[in-house]
């Protein structure tokens, strides 16, 4: 992953590519509903001067976090080893986690972070992942994509008991299929997956060939509805940007753990998909890909020139308002 890029290098690049043109946006606020909001018209006595400089302000405070959140595209659980066997422990906590400057929701998260810690293994691991249950309601993990033992499959009274405040309950099981997966909550799903109890499961092939070849390895992980719509857990201006090079390829794997539909457009250049929910395709070229609840795709960019260019929701209420761009938006930075 390149992270060699400073704000004096965001800011010229922005003298060439136009920021206007690429990311116009500002912080909003995004109610914790089902339904999107939506912003027909702009507010009562907001004139064309004041929505510009929400948009601007946006823009500031996308440059000024560029490199503050480390933990925003890569947060790996570490495991200790037991024998053979690679033992995850994760933990489901209540907190309050905030997607956005003062926006501030109740979440449910797991190891304190939303999303939860990436687990990343190799295809024939054997692997035991330990749950801690210190939430005020029953919980339980389901390996989404996974192909598991029945009894490991996360399902309160269908596989297994749930799992209560102050207990603990282990999965064990060989990684098979190889992909870009997830693991969340199977128990009052819509509420707890949307809180934040989910996470990236993510298992290498044994044989690396199968995949194409890239440079850098993105996840996004897109939500909505329990707090609001987001990207790996926050709403922009407080996403952070995908800093590549020209000709450099970029894997991204995106996952969709909330209740609706995103199509994901990137500006300046294709992906190239050659995946889905980890069973490869025949690769194909796109611009805009929608991703449904429960969809992983995964895609291959290579930027051919330099600039900022826009990376966000198509549907247009999970991205922007009079107030600027909010929720699902970031950028790919190409020097």
């Amino acid at each position: 992953m390149n992270t060699n890029i400073s704000r004096r290098d965001f800011l010229k690049l922005a003298g060439v590519a136009g920021v206007g043109a690429g990311i116009a946006s500002a912080c909003q606020p995004v109610a914790p509903t089902v339904m999107p909001v939506t912003h027909t018209s702009s507010p009562q006595n907001q004139t064309g001067g004041d929505m510009d400089l929400l948009h601007e302000e946006g823009v500031k405070k996308f440059v000024e976090l560029i490199g503050t959140d480390e933990k925003f595209w890569k947060d790996p659980l570490t495991f200790k080893m037991d024998g053979d066997v690679k033992v995850f422990e994760v933990t489901a906590r209540d907190i309050d986690w905030e997607i956005a400057d003062g926006q501030i929701f109740p979440a449910m998260a797991y190891n304190g972070r939303v999303p939860g810690p990436e687990i990343r293994i190799t295809e024939g691991d054997t692997v035991r992942v330990v749950l801690t249950n210190e939430m005020e309601q029953s919980t339980s993990i389901h390996f989404h994509g996974l192909l598991i033992p029945n009894a490991m499959d996360g399902v309160p009274y269908i596989t297994q008991p749930v799992v209560k405040k102050g207990e603990t309950f282990t999965y064990e099981f060989t990684a098979r299929n190889s992909g870009s997966h997830m693991y969340h909550s199977h128990h009052n799903a819509a509420e707890q997956v949307t809180k934040g109890l989910l996470g990236a499961f993510i298992i290498e092939p044994k044989d690396k060939t199968i995949e194409p070849e890239y440079d850098s390895d993105y996840t996004m992980i897109l939500n909505d509805s329990g707090m609001g719509f987001t990207i790996n857990g926050k709403s922009f201006p407080y996403t952070q940007p995908i800093l590549a090079k020209v000709g450099e390829r970029i894997r991204i794997r995106y996952m969709n753990e909330g209740v609706l539909i995103h199509p994901m457009h990137t500006h300046g250049f294709p992906m190239t998909v050659f995946s889905r929910d980890g069973w490869k395709l025949s690769p194909f070229q796109c611009d805009t890909l929608m991703i449904g609840p429960g969809e992983r795709w995964d895609v291959i960019v290579t930027p051919d020139s330099a600039g900022i260019w826009a990376f966000h929701c198509h549907v247009l209420t999970h991205a922007e308002s009079s107030h600027g761009m909010f929720g699902m938006v970031t950028a790919i930075v190409v020097q």
